[in-house]
């Protein structure tokens, strides 16, 4: 395992590397307006784009911005075509680097560490704590406040500089950085971006360390904005919080959402990335519920229906599969 990253930028930069770049990014877009326009003039935009790379005078465009629910409303922004292809570079170049680095008990967005692995982590956790639930297991459930919106691009940018010793590609993740704030300049990081999935993941590293480091902590999950911690001991748990606001207020400049940390007892159910748990089983939460049952209205594609049902298969959800009608998976 390398200590720094030690690629250099003329070598990430080649018209090949961003070729190779591009068969990767179109995969699946090749319907869309944009990718469609810019692949029309592909080499003469592939080779603007080197250009401006080498000769560092790449800036990147401004963002479309759109909301969706998923299930509550969210604020997407949008890349260019051109962008796009720049993120895309800097995470196949640098994902590996920072994925290894990683704690084993941090998901979300990387391979082979989704929702369902995590989910299981929780289930595994919950069992060694109450030991076959036969003691009470408490869990203490955690959500940062506005987190993508939050993050400081000055306090991220430091972190980075401490594991890439090139500074043409910190130059070039920073052009990326800044090209966004929220409503603040220098503050936040934009929903969409390929990038912001792995640097919200290299931020939030510096608390994961933390965690497992000084605190020491065994039962501890994190996906994204939202952790758990498990213990037998309530009051360990209730010790715990003062530390973690001051670690997040003070080192990343974050905050905890008030009305989603608690303290709860594993029988009486824990709200975690979609459902709620309990020792011999688990049941979506009620607002996915809803929507699955919406969606599933008026004649559903068959990707939905089949999505669906991957999801469905992974709690105690035969009620459900039956009203919506897409069958039971034993």
């Amino acid at each position: 395992m390398c200590a720094v990253f030690s690629h250099e930028y003329k070598s990430i930069i080649t018209i090949e590397n961003l070729l190779a770049t591009w068969e990767k990014f179109i995969s699946g877009k090749r319907h869309k307006r944009d990718v469609i326009a810019f692949e029309m003039d592909l080499a003469t935009n592939i080779i603007a784009l080197y250009n401006a790379l080498k000769n560092k005078t790449y800036t990147h465009d401004s963002y479309t911005a759109f909301n969706i629910s998923d299930p509550k409303p969210r604020n997407i922004h949008k890349a260019t075509v051109r962008d796009r292809i720049v993120h895309h570079l800097i995470y196949k170049e640098i994902c590996w680097y920072f994925h290894n680095r990683f704690i084993y008990d941090s998901y979300s967005c990387i391979k082979y560490k989704g929702t369902h692995r995590a989910l299981d982590r929780f289930k595994y956790f919950a069992g060694k704590v109450s030991r076959n639930h036969t003691r009470t297991c408490f869990v203490l459930k955690c959500d940062v406040r506005k987190f993508f919106a939050s993050i400081d691009q000055s306090v991220l940018i430091n972190i980075l500089k401490r594991h890439i010793q090139d500074v043409d590609i910190l130059w070039l993740i920073e052009q990326v950085i800044i090209s966004f704030y929220s409503k603040q300049k220098g503050i936040g990081l934009p929903l969409g971006n390929l990038t912001s999935q792995l640097l919200v993941n290299i931020y939030m590293h510096e608390f994961d360390m933390y965690m497992k480091q000084e605190l020491r902590i065994k039962y501890y999950i994190r996906y994204a904005d939202d952790f758990v911690i498990l213990s037998e001991n309530k009051e360990y748990l209730e010790n715990l919080l003062t530390k973690i606001h001051k670690f997040l207020n003070g080192k990343l400049h974050l905050s905890l959402h008030e009305n989603k940390v608690y303290i709860k007892t594993y029988a009486s159910g824990v709200d975690f990335l979609g459902w709620t748990h309990f020792p011999h089983h688990r049941q979506l939460r009620t607002t996915t519920k809803r929507k699955i049952i919406k969606n599933m209205q008026w004649y559903p594609k068959s990707q939905t229906i089949i999505s669906y049902r991957g999801l469905l298969s992974h709690g105690n959800t035969y009620k459900i599969m039956k009203q919506v009608g897409i069958g039971y998976l034993p």
